[in-house]
C-alpha cells in the first residue's frame, strides 16, 4: 500500500530541515579541518605545499562537480536514496585512505570517493530543503546552513583531539565512521507532494519527448538538459550569477584551508591555530538564523542577489586584514569580520539561485553551478600552494583570495543591475507594442465597419421590408 505523501510547510518539514542541518555539518564543515593535517601530511608524504594543496582540492571540486550526476540520482531515484548512498561513499572513502603509502592513493580514496559521496549527501540536503518549504524557503535554507556553522567550528576541534591521539589515519578511520551519520539523516527524508506535474515515469532519465533521433543526439540532448544549458542560453541573470561565483569560489576557499598553516608559521601554538576556524564557525551559529530571517523579508525580496554580492565584496575586503599582522588578536578580529561576510555569503548563495530559477529545474540548475565551481575548487588551492612556494610569504595567497572576490562581487553587482534594466526596458517596449497592436486593430475594425455602411447605406429599411 502506498504511503501518502508529506505535504511542504507541515509538520515533517522541520524533522527534514534537522536532518538537512547535520548532512550539511557533516559534508560542507569536514573541509574546514584539512588544515589541522595540512602539515602532518606534509611530513609523512615528503611533498611540498603544492602536491599537498592537491587534496583538499580534489575533495573540494568533487564536493562540487558530482553535482550533474547528483541531479539524475535525485531525479531517477529521488533525495531519500541519494543521501544514504553518499554517506556510504564518504565513509567507504576515508576507510581505505587510512591505509594510504602514497599522495595519489590519497587523492583516490579521501579526496575522489569521501568527496563524491559528500556531494550527493549535500546536493540531496539542499534541494530537499527547496521542496518541502515554500512559504518560509530563505529561513529554512538559513537555519539549515548552521550546519555548516557548526561543522566549521566542531572539526577543527576534534580533527586537532584525534590527531594528537590517534595520528592523522587514526582521526580518518573514525571520520569514516562518522559520515554514516547521512543515511541516518537520509532516512527522515519522506517523499513530498509537490505542485509540478508528475513526470511519466519513462521520462525520468530523458528531456521532453522529440522524434527520434541517434544515440549520440540522445546523450547530448540529456546532458543539455541535466546541466540546465537551456537556462544558461535564455536567462541572462542566471548567466551572471553563475560566471561570478565561479569566479567568487576561486578565492572564497584559500582562507579556510591557509589560515591554520599561516598562523602556525608565525609561531602560534597549534590549539590557538585550530581554535581560529572554530570561533567563525561558531559566530556563524548564531548570526545566519537572524541573517536567515532578515533575507526572508518580502521587502528585501527583490534586492537579495545584490546583497550577495555586497557580502563577497565585503569577504574580500576582510582577507586583507591578515596581510597587516599574524598576532592572535589580529586574527581572532579577522576570524569575527569573516564571520559576518560569511554568514551573508553562505545563506544567500542558494538562495539567490533558487530565485533566478524554476523550482522544478533547480536540481539541473545546482548541477551545472556545483560543477563550475567544483573546477574552480580543483584550481584554486595548487595554484595558491605554488604561489607560496614560489614566495615563501602567504601574505599573497591573501592578496590573491581578496582580488578574485573583489572582481567577482563587482562584477555581479554590475551584472545584475544592468540585466535588470534591460529586462525593464524590453517589458516597457512589449507594452507599448500589445497598446500600438491594440490600437491597430480597433482602427482596422472601425475602417471596416465604415466600408461595410457605405456599402449598405439603409441596413434598418432592409430589414423592415423584409419582415
Amino acid at each position: 500500500m502506498p504511503r501518502a505523501l508529506e505535504q511542504a510547510d507541515g509538520r515533517w518539514a522541520w524533522v527534514v530541515l534537522l536532518a538537512s542541518l547535520v548532512t550539511q555539518a557533516l559534508t560542507v564543515g569536514f573541509p574546514s579541518c584539512i588544515g589541522v593535517f595540512f602539515t602532518d601530511l606534509q611530513r609523512d608524504f615528503q611533498a611540498s605545499n603544492s602536491e599537498t594543496s592537491w587534496f583538499p582540492s580534489i575533495m573540494g571540486a568533487m564536493l562540487h562537480c558530482g553535482g550533474p550526476l547528483c541531479s539524475v540520482l535525485i531525479k531517477r531515484f529521488g533525495c531519500r536514496v541519494t543521501m544514504m548512498l553518499g554517506g556510504v561513499l564518504a565513509s567507504l572513502g576515508m576507510v581505505a585512505s587510512t591505509f594510504s603509502d602514497s599522495l595519489i592513493h590519497l587523492f583516490l580514496t579521501a579526496g575522489l570517493i569521501t568527496g563524491l559521496g559528500m556531494c550527493f549527501s549535500f546536493q540531496s540536503s539542499i534541494t530537499v530543503v527547496g521542496l518541502y518549504f515554500v512559504r518560509q524557503r530563505p529561513l529554512a535554507n538559513a537555519l539549515a546552513s548552521i550546519g555548516i556553522s557548526m561543522g566549521v567550528t566542531l572539526w577543527p576541534l576534534l580533527a586537532r583531539y584525534l590527531l594528537e591521539t590517534l595520528s592523522w589515519r587514526g582521526a580518518f578511520l573514525i571520520f569514516g565512521g562518522i559520515f554514516l551519520h547521512c543515511c541516518v539523516c537520509g532516512a527522515m527524508l519522506r517523499p513530498v507532494a509537490t505542485n509540478e506535474d508528475p513526470e511519466p515515469k519513462e521520462d525520468l532519465l530523458l528531456p521532453p519527448k522529440t522524434p527520434t533521433r541517434s544515440c549520440l543526439a540522445t546523450c547530448v540532448s540529456t546532458i543539455q538538459y541535466y546541466l540546465a544549458f537551456d537556462i544558461l542560453r535564455h536567462n541572462m541573470v542566471f548567466c551572471i550569477y553563475v560566471t561570478g561565483a565561479t569566479w567568487m569560489t576561486l578565492g572564497f576557499s584559500l582562507p579556510h584551508i591557509f589560515l591554520v598553516p599561516y598562523a602556525m608559521h608565525h609561531g602560534m601554538e597549534e590549539y590557538w591555530a585550530a581554535m581560529l576556524m572554530s570561533i567563525v564557525g561558531f559566530c556563524n551559529i548564531f548570526l545566519r538564523p537572524v541573517a536567515g530571517m532578515l533575507a526572508g523579508r518580502k521587502s528585501l525580496a527583490a534586492y537579495r542577489k545584490y546583497l550577495f554580492a555586497v557580502a563577497i565584496l565585503i569577504n574580500g575586503l576582510t582577507n586583507l586584514i591578515c596581510t597587516v599582522s599574524a598576532d592572535f588578536r589580529v586574527l581572532l578580529g579577522y576570524c569575527l569580520v569573516y564571520s559576518l561576510s560569511m554568514c551573508g555569503t553562505g545563506i544567500l548563495v542558494f538562495q539567490v539561485l533558487m530565485d533566478i530559477v524554476p523550482m522544478d529545474r533547480f536540481p539541473s540548475a545546482l548541477g551545472l553551478f556545483t560543477i563550475l565551481c567544483g573546477m574552480s575548487s580543483l584550481i584554486s588551492p595548487p595554484l595558491a600552494g605554488l604561489l607560496l612556494d614560489t614566495t615563501n610569504n602567504f601574505n599573497y595567497v591573501f592578496y590573491m583570495s581578496s582580488g578574485l572576490l573583489i572582481s567577482a562581487s563587482l562584477f555581479m553587482g554590475v551584472g545584475f543591475y544592468v540585466a535588470e534594466k534591460k529586462k525593464l526596458k524590453q517589458d516597457r517596449q512589449a507594452k507599448m507594442e500589445d497598446a500600438t497592436s491594440e490600437i491597430t486593430s480597433k482602427h482596422s475594425l472601425t475602417s471596416k465597419d465604415k466600408d461595410s455602411a457605405r456599402k449598405q447605406p439603409y441596413p434598418e429599411n432592409i430589414y423592415v421590408t423584409s419582415v
